[in-house]
């Protein structure tokens, strides 16, 4: 039997092992969902909230050893590792308190009955096929309100994620949510295949790579069952004009390092406009350079280890091959020596769409800049990827900025912030970046029947 493996990116060292789910228990743990289903759907409203709003504070209780779990697993620093931990406490308190409204009947025309009413209902029990960069974060934006309306939940979290994903079924557990209402399985690929084909399963939502992506839509397409996916990204921050280049460039630099640029949301694109370029690029190269990398269990630490050394390496190899073909190294790039999965963080100029950076997701700590003459060349450069999460666009000039924002082919589109999420506004992306939503009323919507009764007198 093979095994879920922790190794600290960090020293390198294996820390846990974990064995994988045998392959007769898929059918059972599938059984075992469905059983719980049963008993959580019909658990009032009013307890399925007070079990959320228990998680909530019992994340917050436990946060030094939730964020603990994480630096450890996958390197994130040891700030933006108990800040993931509060975003997800205030996940499972916004659906506590604002879940039950969603759900309550809406009233329609009645078109000519006595009445025509819907009502929001569980479907049952769902697969989260769940990644590594954001352990909790990414949990909570499905589980929440999943749990809220009645499903229940078998989560698949990365293989690095053992000790974490056993952490938020505790939790979970502990708060008052039943055993077989959020079930963690260690399992592989072919396991989540087979679980997908099993009649007690009703849908998958999955965030991670497209070809993760395409393997999990193909398998609930074929077993006509519904998912979600939040895949990958290529986000733009485009800079129109600026009145503090010193602030913006340390922004950029502040959120394109965050988790060590391992997020889909990252903004791994910078489109400048000509009279701000030259002086953008110089800030940037001065941010990158003066950010500390080191020990992310260490407060001082902005830039911890990426997830692995495959990781590091897939991102040093991706520079190397942009450099080979072209483009302008200004810092960094390079593997740190010694232990850990550390890179020193890049910029790159002069992409050019022949080169492979142009379309790829670049997951780690490099930012790519680009020089645009007019707001037109800005959108069009933004657009022309296959991604599309998020963008963001930069300016004094907040009707300018507007305009530019809503010509962006992505999801979410900011003004003078990228990447914002909360509980109470939408996630996810359209084109390559997957479809459907999470979190706030969208996110209560995608695993649910939207149940007519219509009644009319006899």
């Amino acid at each position: 039997m093979s095994t879920y493996v922790t190794t600290n990116p960090t020293t390198g060292t294996t820390e846990n092992e974990f064995p994988e789910l045998a392959d007769d228990q898929v059918p059972v743990i599938a059984e075992h969902s469905a059983e719980g289903f049963e008993t959580w759907r019909l658990t009032p409203v009013a307890e399925r909230a007070a079990a959320l709003a228990r998680t909530a504070q019992l994340y917050e209780k436990r946060s030094a050893e939730l964020a603990a779990a994480i630096t450890r697993e996958m390197g994130k620093p040891a700030k933006q590792a108990a800040a993931e931990v509060q975003l997800s406490a205030d996940i499972y308190r916004w659906y506590a308190e604002n879940g039950p409204d969603l759900l309550s009947p809406e009233q329609l025309d009645p078109q000519g009955a006595q009445e025509s009413v819907v009502h929001t209902l569980p479907i049952g029990p769902l697969v989260g096929v769940m990644p590594w960069n954001y352990p909790y974060y990414q949990v909570a934006r499905f589980a929440a309100p999943n749990l809220l309306v009645g499903n229940t939940i078998v989560l698949k979290h990365a293989s690095i994620c053992a000790a974490s994903s056993k952490l938020m079924a505790d939790v979970l557990h502990e708060a008052g949510v039943l055993d077989y209402a959020f079930i963690n399985v260690y399992a592989n690929p072919d396991q989540i295949a087979e679980m997908l084909a099993h009649p007690a399963i009703r849908g998958v939502s999955l965030t991670g790579s497209e070809e993760a992506g395409v393997a999990v839509a193909t398998e609930a397409a074929r077993n006509l069952k519904k998912s979600v996916l939040e895949l990958g990204g290529s986000d733009p921050f485009i800079l129109l004009d600026t009145d503090d280049m010193a602030r913006t460039t340390r922004i950029a630099a502040q959120i394109r390092l965050a988790n060590a640029g391992q997020a889909c949301n990252s903004p791994k694109r910078f489109i400048v406009l000509d009279e701000l370029y030259d002086d953008f690029v110089r800030g940037l190269v001065g941010e990158f350079e003066r950010a500390v990398v080191g020990d992310p269990a260490d407060p001082e630490t902005e830039v911890g280890p990426l997830s692995s050394v495959s990781a590091r390496d897939t991102v040093a190899d991706q520079v190397d091959a942009a450099v080979r073909q072209g483009a302008t190294l200004h810092t960094g790039g390079s593997p740190r020596d010694g232990d850990g999965a550390f890179l020193e963080p890049a910029v790159l100029t002069g992409i050019t769409p022949r080169m492979h950076a142009y379309s790829e997701e670049i997951f780690g700590p490099v930012a790519m800049v680009y020089r645009v003459s007019s707001d037109e060349d800005a959108v069009r450069l933004a657009n022309d990827v296959g991604f599309g999460l998020s963008g963001s666009v930069w300016s004094t000039d907040l009707t300018r900025a507007a305009r530019v924002a809503d010509r962006l082919d992505v999801g979410m589109a900011y003004v003078n912030e990228h990447g914002t999420t909360l509980p109470g506004i939408p996630f996810g992306g359209v084109k390559r970046s997957g479809y459907g939503r999470e979190l706030a009323r969208w996110g209560m919507g995608e695993f649910v029947n939207t149940k007519l009764r219509r009644t009319s007198a006899h």
